[in-house]
């Protein structure tokens, strides 16, 4: 099994920056990719970027360039570095993983962008 814990979330002006943090147990966390997925209230939850084992990544449109993913397997951790956040980036932020055909999701970690 694996159990994913994120962090970081808060309240930020537009144009500010995050980083949050997504720690994982329970599994060999340097062989499975890794993902983030946001939530907005009444929106369908969507992916925002994700980072292969071999740390190959891929972003929505909508935060190329200004969101980075990274991971630091030493750590167990992967990071979703947000840059230049605007208020369409309000949502709850969730990190997700598949392994051994299951699917794990944490908790989330509410992100608010606001003036």
């Amino acid at each position: 099994q694996v159990q994913l814990v994120e962090s970081g979330g808060g309240l930020v002006q537009p144009g500010g920056s995050l980083r949050l943090s997504c720690a994982a147990s329970g599994t060999l966390f340097s062989r499975i990719a890794m993902a983030w997925y946001r939530q907005a209230p009444e929106k369908q939850r969507e992916l925002v970027a994700v980072i292969a084992s071999g740390r190959s990544t891929n972003y929505a449109d909508s935060v190329k360039g200004r969101f980075t993913i990274s991971r630091d397997n030493a750590k167990n951790t992967v990071y979703l570095q947000m840059n230049s956040l605007k208020p369409e980036d309000t949502a709850v932020y969730y990190c997700k993983t598949d392994y051994a055909g299951k699917t794990y999701w944490g908790q989330g970690t509410q992100v608010t962008v606001s003036s």
